[in-house]
């Protein structure tokens, strides 16, 4: 006899398959090479060559019983001061934003874009204010890829931000500055975290494909649940980012006293002490949700329906209690941890129906979610 888990208070079964999610793209070793954008590419010779050293160490140290023991000391001392420095900048969403990357002028343009009649004139102000959007969306227009759909005539390089606007259009832009926000927010320049952040990425992009798809399918205002959905990864992206700037500057430094101190054993432990993701995966899961709706809440948008759908998913106890466009964001959020885990071979399929149970997507909703294309975002 199968028992319905359908809506309730979310069963420890359920809790444990979206936490596994969250293991796999944190401690799970696994390379993503399939990304939406290439960013931080760069980076992979420096994490790979990383990667290498460590284990060539880790080799090394394994033959050395005295250097073995040095290196357990040493590495758990490193260990200890980057979690107590972790802990201690969490314990203040202040201080957590502080080092995020995310102000008031960013959240700024996701709220005029949910506006029916967005003042154009406002976001192009905002937008300016954002080189790193600045450069993100001009580059997007005068790509290879984009430059078909300008008028024959414009075949020169686009720089005037109103024109790269105009050439978008608002429909498009809707769904791209909420896109290149959130990945400005995510723990990008960190070789200790790439494979994270790419992994991290694509569950993001999958699930704000996926809230899209849901919201056209019942007619609701599919920009906002995208953008929604692409904001309940704000709160782990903030963590992970925090908790990389604090390993890479602590570890920093002790291997430039190691190297003054010209102590080779030192030197060797502090090298092959690894970013702790398993700490750190337990912090995602006790701050990330709580964190969504509280730095919007430092910024002063208490009052926005971003911040209230954001707050209902992390303070309601079962999926039943949201309101439909957080009901939306969770079945979308659903949708996308199933799709991952079952690349990773981590979810059985009686697993799968219990979480399609649980969150109540139908069969119609089903097939219109396998109908996308996940690969990139549909731009018109």
């Amino acid at each position: 006899m199968v028992i319905s888990v359908a809506g309730g208070v979310r069963p420890g079964k359920i809790i444990e398959i979206e936490h596994r999610l969250y293991q796999q793209l944190i401690v799970g070793k696994q390379k993503s090479n399939s990304m939406f954008d290439e960013f931080d590419v760069e980076l992979e010779s420096d994490a790979n060559k990383l990667a290498i050293e460590r284990e060539a160490v880790l080799e090394r140290l394994a033959k050395q019983i005295q250097a073995r023991q040095v290196f357990e000391e040493v590495s758990e001392q490193l260990i200890n001061t980057v979690n107590n420095a972790v802990d201690h900048r969490l314990s203040s969403p202040e201080q957590v934003l502080k080092h995020s990357g995310i102000n008031q002028h960013q959240l700024l343009m996701l709220e005029l874009l949910q506006d029916e009649n967005v003042d154009l004139t406002r976001l192009k102000s905002l937008i300016e204010e954002q080189a790193w959007l600045v450069r993100d969306l001009t580059n997007m227009v005068n790509s290879a890829s984009f430059r078909h759909r300008r008028p024959q005539s414009s075949d020169v390089k686009v720089t005037d931000i109103k024109l790269v606007l105009n050439f978008i259009g608002i429909e498009n832009i809707k769904l791209l500055i909420p896109y290149f926000c959130i990945r400005n927010w995510l723990p990008t320049g960190h070789a200790n975290l790439l494979w994270t952040t790419r992994k991290l990425w694509r569950y993001s992009v999958v699930s704000a494909i996926a809230a899209q798809a849901l919201a056209k399918l019942h007619e609701k205002d599919a920009s906002f649940v995208y953008t929604c959905t692409l904001l309940s990864q704000l709160g782990p992206s903030v963590v992970l980012k925090n908790s990389a700037k604090l390993f890479e500057q602590i570890w920093g430094t002790w291997l430039r006293e190691a190297s003054a101190s010209r102590d080779k054993e030192v030197y060797d432990a502090v090298v092959a002490t690894e970013f702790p993701a398993e700490k750190v995966y337990h912090l995602v899961l006790e701050h990330g949700n709580k964190l969504n709706w509280q730095l919007l809440h430092h910024l002063d948008f208490k009052g926005s329906a971003m911040t209230e759908v954001l707050a209902e998913l992390d303070n309601n106890l079962s999926y039943k209690e949201l309101s439909e466009d957080a009901a939306m964001v969770a079945r979308a959020n659903c949708y996308a941890k199933v799709v991952l885990l079952e690349e990773l071979r981590q979810i059985d399929p009686q697993e799968k129906r219990m979480m399609f149970d649980y969150y109540e997507l139908s069969e119609q909703e089903v097939i219109r979610l396998k109908g996308q294309n996940y690969k990139k975002l549909t731009i018109i």
